[in-house]
């Protein structure tokens, strides 16, 4: 009874995160939430179309070297 049950809990839908209210998300991208904090003012959460999500900076670029 209680794999059934196990069974039950671990079906069901993926849920895909809901980006924060400014994000752009391009048609047939996913989104991907940041995994370590805005590293300065200014810098957004934006999808780089080589590398994926990262924070860019209007003036700096891209964070960690991105081109």
């Amino acid at each position: 009874m209680g794999a059934i049950v196990l069974a039950a809990a671990l079906t069901g839908c993926i849920v895909a995160p809901v980006p924060p209210p400014g994000v752009v998300v391009p048609p047939g991208v996913v989104y991907v939430a940041p995994t370590y904090a805005v590293p300065g003012p200014g810098y957004v959460w934006r999808y780089h179309p080589e590398h994926g999500w990262g924070w860019h900076h209007p003036e700096s670029g891209w964070h960690r070297g991105w081109r």
